[in-house]
């Protein structure tokens, strides 16, 4: 196997080069993949409407082209699911990836080309690799097996060529052999849609695998790690797996989570490496090990633009590309990608931290936030007040929710945290004194309005019992994938929901 882990160290690594080739020239990169998506796409139905033909320039683009969101551009997508060809992107559309719906009820169904499975998805696989195997030349990462979460796809009824499902199931479903062959678990589990029983089945075939690196989205892979210790009844995941040494993970803030994987994994020489990636690409990976920041990804058929705050809610924005930017600043991200997702605006907020080359940090979503009162709490302070307040208290968060309250008498209101503990705060009135003070740090809108509870009253914290966040995601038909848990909500949406089929107590 020492063999092997060579073999394939060297040819994941020759795309080192190229990574820094497009950090060194990200604009003249930009530039090249811009054009390219314009000449691509000039003759489909969306090219000949808005004449790429005539586009010489991202001015002319934006000028031509209205920013796009799901529903804007849902017909086109609801075509293109009935086997049209040529509608947002040449030829036929087979794979469609179902969005998690965090912030909205409503499945969305993003086209994947075959130019987005192997320019992006599958490239940012072999990058995420090569990045990490730069920075530990030592590793033994081929030796073994990488233990990849997934979701479940099914076909389109109404078409049968086509298929949509979580895109870590259509990601596992389309597979380079060599990567597949260095997965597990076997995909008629990985695809099992009953995620309770694929959990089991999970846990049960990979027990005694040589298990090096695993892949997914954090909730899902503590309660995987929790069944193997509940099978095996051993103490910690390395008495199962004694040779894992990477944690690939992304789509939620890590934070939350970190404490309940070191206590799992309590290894000073366990590593975690984190991505930035959606249905509707893949956009950035942690390129430096002893840093938080994740290099933008420039190559991958992805164009993109950065759309200021001050600019959401005008009738014409004015976006910025990528030479515009300026460090420290938050952007709304939109992207026009090679399945013909158009100046589509992803909801995602992010900030430069270099230029050179240009990295990012992940702000929040310009959906998960809490304005009910003028504090402008991003999903980003809420994250970083929350691991503060937890090492501040020697206790750690499973799970948590955000929702406000208004009091129409007093014509002020209150913030309302639902958490679920894995170890809770000796004192909870002091975790929640902590957690408020961090909040007024972070935030000075929040600060003001905090200031003698004129507008926005202390926190209240409601302890959820085990298992609470779980059971609400079991009841809505969101287990396992990409499912994540809204944090902030400007409406009491989902609070009501969760307190409506959950007892609490003080």
């Amino acid at each position: 196997m020492a063999i092997v882990n060579t073999i394939l160290s060297w040819f994941i690594g020759q795309r080192i080069p190229q990574i820094e080739e497009y950090a060194l020239y990200p604009e003249e990169t930009q530039d090249r993949i811009f054009h390219s998506l314009i000449r691509e796409a000039q003759d489909t139905k969306w090219g000949i409407r808005y004449n790429y033909p005539e586009i010489r320039t991202p001015k002319e683009f934006k000028e031509r082209v209205p920013i796009q969101d799901y529903e804007s551009l849902k017909p086109y997508i609801a075509r293109m699911l009935d086997g049209e060809e040529n509608v947002l992107w040449p030829g036929e559309i087979k794979w469609f990836a179902k969005s998690s719906g965090t912030t909205n009820d409503k499945s969305k169904l993003i086209p994947l080309s075959e130019e987005t499975l192997n320019q992006c998805h599958f490239k940012a696989g072999r990058d995420m690799l090569s990045l990490y195997l730069k920075n530990r030349p030592e590793s033994q990462i081929f030796t073994g097996k990488a233990l990849v979460l997934g979701g479940s796809h099914q076909r389109n009824q109404s078409h049968f060529s086509a298929q949509f499902g979580d895109l870590s199931a259509l990601l596992i479903e389309n597979l380079p052999l060599w990567a597949d062959l260095y997965r597990v678990p076997d995909k008629s589990i990985a695809l099992m849609s009953d995620w309770e029983i694929k959990l089991e089945k999970m846990a049960r075939s990979t027990l005694n695998l040589n298990i090096t690196n695993i892949s997914g989205v954090p909730t899902w892979t503590l309660l995987l790690m929790r069944k193997v210790l509940e099978i095996t009844g051993k103490e910690n995941i390395l008495e199962v797996w004694p040779n894992l040494e990477v944690y690939f993970h992304g789509a939620v803030n890590f934070s939350p989570y970190r404490d309940q994987f070191k206590a799992l994994i309590p290894s000073s020489t366990m590593h975690y490496m984190e991505t930035y990636n959606a249905s509707e690409g893949f956009f950035a990976i942690q390129d430096q090990m002893d840093s938080e920041e994740l290099l933008l990804l420039l190559d991958y058929g992805i164009y993109y633009e950065f759309l200021p705050l001050d600019q959401l809610e005008k009738e014409n924005p004015k976006t910025l590309s990528l030479a515009e930017v300026e460090l420290g600043k938050t952007y709304s991200l939109l992207i026009s990608t090679n399945s013909g997702l158009w100046r589509y605006q992803l909801g995602d907020t992010i900030r430069f931290t270099s230029l050179k080359p240009h990295r990012i940090q992940i702000a929040g979503r310009t959906k998960q936030f809490i304005n009910a009162f003028g504090e402008e709490l991003m999903v980003d302070n809420a994250e970083k007040a929350m691991a503060y307040a937890c090492k501040e208290s020697n206790c750690s968060v499973r799970e948590y929710t955000v929702a406000p309250r208004f009091y129409p008498e007093k014509n002020n209101g209150v913030h309302e945290w639902l958490i679920e503990f894995e170890i809770e705060p000796e004192s909870l009135e002091s975790f929640i004194h902590i957690l408020d003070g961090r909040l007024k740090t972070l935030n000075s809108d929040y600060e003001a309005k905090r200031q003698k509870d004129l507008a926005l009253e202390p926190p209240i914290i409601y302890k959820a019992e085990s298992g609470t966040f779980y059971h609400w995601l079991k009841i809505r038909g969101k287990l396992g994938g990409q499912h994540k848990i809204p944090r902030l909500c400007n409406s009491r949406k989902y609070m009501d929901e969760i307190l409506n089929i959950v007892a609490l107590y003080e």
